[in-house]
């Protein structure tokens, strides 16, 4: 068995237009003549635990082996206007203050945008708004196959901003942004700063980003949170899950791993907070050996996350389901192999996944 202590969990980080589900953990690969080695994203918000992967593309067997490494309002003065490049225009237009005046910043970049506009004018040519909300999520997430998978992209910073990204992803964000676009086009909303807008609301407690606690990084209270707003539902009891019985408190029991925690005291004392409501709820999960059997009840774009027998942690990775032209049921995810891709049959790739118990399962919901 690996050695959990060396593991850091998942930020359900979903970058740019994102996260997020289990607690951050920091990705790298080793150079070995055998595979490479992928580390967890750390608990809050992501659910990219640390898997050792050999093998080609999803064709993965999974090793003991396991390294850690350590998700509008502007006011302008026209009168005074300076010069302004298009490039600090789009800073500008990324940044908006809250009801607190706490500045939040979204890095925004041109290729994002471009990339957002591009999906939105296929969205608009194929008329997916006619369709149902999880064959718009699966078919916006055909547009981001071959996009790489990058770890703790919601960490870069010291401070909380609101990261969007549609050009690299860790699973969470994946799943927040093709979430995000999709619940655009199924209203024919296809504005880039609601888009954005989108992404906070499902990455933060009460949809509102303020501060480090308020990502919701464990993917269970993730899930809770945006069922709270309608933007989906946990389907996973219906579906004839059981509960897992743990305590979600990896992040707490891990401090050292977020740095975020190891310098705020008020942080750390929140995120324990937050593990304590996790412990009123039911945590339920599809065990790996009942995965097939449901197979019939999913549909394309329900949400899946891979639960895990990790001490203190709820899943370990997220994806989208994927309903292929055979009618198999496959997942398309940010997966730590490197890239956006489809795994061909979902219950093959669980149980191929160490640790992996079983799974969650949300629907997304048509938006009003």
């Amino acid at each position: 068995m690996r050695n959990f202590w060396s593991l850091a969990v998942f930020g359900f980080a979903i970058v740019g237009v994102n996260n997020s589900l289990i607690p951050d953990v920091w990705a790298f690969q080793s150079q070995s003549a055998t595979g490479y080695v992928v580390e967890p994203q750390t608990a809050g918000q992501g659910a990219d635990v640390a898997f050792s992967l050999t093998g080609e593309s999803e064709n993965l067997v999974v090793t003991n082996k396991q390294t850690v490494s350590s998700f509008p309002s502007m006011f302008w003065d026209f009168n005074n206007l300076a010069e302004i490049s298009y490039s600090e225009l789009l800073k500008v237009l990324a940044r908006r203050s809250d009801s607190n005046n706490t500045e939040r910043e979204t890095a925004a970049q041109p290729e994002d945008i471009a990339r957002f506009e591009k999906v939105v004018q296929y969205a608009k040519q194929q008329n997916l708004h006619d369709r149902s909300i999880g064959e718009i999520v699966q078919a916006i997430a055909d547009n981001f196959l071959g996009k790489p998978y990058v770890a703790g992209l919601l960490d870069e910073s010291g401070e909380e901003k609101l990261t969007v990204t549609l050009n690299k992803f860790d699973c969470v964000l994946f799943v927040e942004t093709v979430l995000a676009i999709a619940r655009g086009v199924a209203v024919q909303d296809y504005d880039y700063q609601n888009f954005v807008t989108r992404i906070e609301e499902q990455r933060y407690l009460n949809g509102k980003m303020n501060g480090y606690c308020s990502r919701l990084h464990y993917f269970s209270d993730w899930i809770n949170d945006n069922q709270k707003r309608q933007t989906v539902e946990n389907i996973t009891a219906e579906l004839g899950g059981v509960p897992m019985n743990k305590t979600l408190n990896f992040m707490s029991q891990h401090r050292s791993s977020y740095p975020q925690m190891v310098k705020d005291e008020a942080t750390y004392q929140c995120i324990v907070s937050q593990e304590a409501d996790l412990a009123k709820t039911t945590v339920n999960y599809i065990p790996t050996n009942r995965i097939k059997s449901v197979y019939s009840q999913l549909k394309p774009g329900d949400i899946v996350a891979v639960a895990t027998d990790v001490k203190g942690l709820d899943v370990t990775h997220t994806g989208l389901v994927y309903r292929s032209a055979d009618g198999n049921i496959g997942l398309i995810h940010a997966s730590p192999a490197g890239e956006v891709t489809v795994a061909y049959d979902l219950h093959r790739y669980i149980r191929r996944v160490e640790s992996a118990i079983g799974i969650v399962v949300a629907r997304a919901k048509t938006p009003n």
